[in-house]
Parts: structure tokens; sequence; C-alpha cells
């Protein structure tokens, strides 16, 4: 029998025992094998409010050694989005990549690892920043050179090194990896790495827990490399095969406009055009796990589309004055369920339109309505990062 920690490729299969960051082939690496609760019946009783989203352990792939009471965000009603919001900026950092950073940093602190890196606009690197103090780790945090200030701050308070990079996300990216391919340090990466994707899992095994064990219609999530987009798909996947859930939701992905390669792909590049460097969080030209995140789409019916800055500054607003007080990037999963919801209404009235023809015309009032979304589904929207890290 393999380790929980033993690793094999999504592209040649090749099985590795001793922790590695990337497979020889170039493919991400996912766990080998995939905790199952044995209980075929969801508990009635579904979390410790101490452990947190470790309430799950029965689905992840180590234990919590790096913990800080992570997890159980509310899911509430938004019945101006006719949607439930799960509040992912109520996390120690502000966002929801704590969940990523608290499974992590655990596998980081079971193979005794001594300093990590990580490339980040800013909320992954707050994440394991923060994490890798808690477990007394050094991380080196590679960030674009023009990183907002309050996110840039939150790593340094933590004792982390930031290290700023000009250049594009990509550029960013490559220094980093030129310091993993050094042997420097160990790559803690919300992209790459596979405890973060069994962190962001228990997105769905929330929601699901808190409705009962019933999955909604559809969730419409920010979509840049796929962390909770993917994490979530892997949650309610895991869900399904232990039973506890019947369906899976349609997963909808809302991209930058500029930087919507799955739209493109979906779509066309006239679908993923324009420009929206609002949504700095999600401004990537080239997911590691485009394959997968296709894959997924394909898996649940769901979808991609591409939303520019005006619809995320208009929805941003709306939040605010509603009591979200969210960050931009947060604010592109309720303007794509806008847009989602349109464009159905335009199919219905005979307008076979692309996605990006219902979203271009965002100062619209009619095109919150729009979309592949039915206007009784069951939705639900992350809301992914807090308003204060734009301070």
């Amino acid at each position: 029998m393999s380790s929980p920690l033993t690793l094999h490729c999504s592209g040649c299969d090749r099985t590795y025992d001793a922790w590695t960051w990337r497979c020889d082939c170039g493919a991400p690496l996912e766990f080998a094998s995939t905790p199952t609760p044995a209980d075929r019946e969801p508990p009635t009783s579904w979390a410790d409010t101490c452990a947190g989203l470790w309430s799950f352990d029965d689905f992840l792939p180590v234990d919590p050694h790096v913990s800080l009471g992570e997890g159980l965000t509310p899911l509430v009603g938004a019945p101006d989005w006719d949607a439930q919001f799960k509040l992912e900026y109520v996390f120690p950092t502000g966002s929801f990549k704590d969940r990523g950073a608290t499974v992590t940093l655990s596998v980081a602190a079971e193979l005794g690892v001594e300093r990590v890196v990580e490339d980040s606009s800013g909320n992954a690197g707050a994440a394991i920043a923060t994490y890798a103090a808690r477990a007394g780790i050094d991380a080196d945090i590679y960030v674009p050179s023009s990183v907002k200030p309050a996110k840039r701050r939150a790593i340094e308070r933590a004792g982390a090194t930031p290290v700023p990079i000009d250049g594009s996300r990509e550029d960013v990216t490559g220094a980093c990896v030129d310091a993993v391919e050094s042997g420097d340090a160990w790559y803690a990466s919300h992209a790459w790495n596979p405890a973060f994707f069994a962190g962001t899992a228990t997105f769905a095994y929330e929601v699901c827990a808190q409705r009962e064990w019933t999955a909604p219609d559809a969730v419409v999530t920010p979509l840049g490399h796929g962390t909770l987009f993917l994490g979530a798909y892997r949650g309610f996947r895991a869900l399904r095969e232990a039973g506890w859930i019947d369906e899976l939701p349609r997963l909808l992905g809302a991209q930058a406009a500029g930087y919507a390669p799955i739209a493109a792909e979906l779509h066309g590049e006239d679908a993923a055009a324009g420009s929206n460097d609002v949504a700095d969080g999600i401004q990537i030209r080239d997911p590691v796990r485009k394959t997968q995140i296709l894959d997924c789409i394909e898996a649940t019916d769901g979808d991609a589309i591409a939303v520019p800055a005006a619809a995320v500054e208009r929805e941003r607003d709306a939040l605010h004055r509603h009591g979200f007080y969210v960050e931009p990037t947060c604010a592109v999963a309720p303007a794509a369920l806008a847009a989602y919801r349109e464009r159905d209404a335009l199919h219905r009235h005979g307008f076979y339109v692309e996605p990006t023809c219902a979203v271009a015309p965002a100062a619209l009032a009619a095109y919150r309505e729009r979309g592949v979304v039915a206007p009784d589904d069951d939705v639900v929207v992350p809301l992914t990062g807090s308003g204060l890290k734009t301070q």
C-alpha cells in the first residue's frame, strides 16, 4: 500500500515515493491515493467548531499539524443575487487560500521542511507566509512588484520575505521556479502542490454540510489557476463517491477579460478579449492545470466566461452596499452569475449569443439577469477575499 503522501503524475502516471514538485514529464502531480470515509452516511453533527475545516479530516491526506482554526465560513442568503454567498473572506488571512495553506503547511511539517517558497499575486502568499509562521518554517514569497501594499504588509508581518519581481505574473512564477529548481526550498505552490487542492476541496464539504448534505445546482467561482474551481470539483466528486450527495453541481468559472484562456478555449478568442486589470488575483494567461479545468467543466456541464472590469467594479460596489466588504477579484463571480443568467434569458428569447455578447454591455441593468443558470436554479457563490486587502 502506498503512503498517503505518495504522488503520481496526472500526465504519464509515474509514481513518486519521495516528494517532488513536478513530474519529470512536466505535468502536475497528485496524491496517489485519496482518503475516503468508511461510513456511507454523512455525520448528523458535521462540525467541531474548534477543528474548523479539519472536521473533514477523513477526506484529508495529513493530520492537522498547522492550523489556526480556519474554516466553517458562513453560508448566507443573498436575495438580491438570487443565490447563497459563502463568506470565504472570513478566514485568518482574509481569503479562501487559507484552506490550501493549512493542508500544505501541514504536509510540509510532516515532511520536516525547513523553508518554503511560493509565488502569488498576494492572497496565496499571505496565507502561506502566515501558516509558515504558525509552523515555524521560513518562507520566501515571490510577488509582482505591483502587489497591493496591504498584501505585501501581510507577508512581511508574518516574518516571511517578499521577493518582488518586475514583469508579468508569469515572470514571478518563473523566478520562483528557478529558486525551487536550485534545490533551495520546498514549493508550497497554490497551482502545483496537490496538498493545496486537498485543502480547497473542503469548500465543497462545508457547502454540502451546511445545506444538510445536498449539493447546489451550480457554483460560480473566480477562475485563474483554478485553485478553488478544481478544489471544489474534487470535493463534490469525493462526496458523491462517498455516497453523501447524489449529484455534482455545475461549475461555472469567471475569468478576467484579457486573461481568460479557458473562456477562449471554450468560446473562441473573441469571447476572452477585453481588459480587466481590476481583478488582479486571476490574471493568469497559462494555468498549470488547464487540461484538468477543461475536464472539470466537461464533467459537470460547466462553463467559463470572461468578465470586463466595469462589471467587476459594479458588482463590488453592490456587494459593499449590501454589507459584503470584498476585494475586486471576489466580485468577479457575482458579476459572472449575472452574466450567465442574462445569456440564458437571451437564448430563451431566440438570441443565441456568445458569452461576451451578453457581458459587454455591462452598464445595462438587464444584464444582471443573464446566463446558463435558470432563474429557479439553486446557486452558491464564494466571496473569496476581504476588501481590507485593497487598502
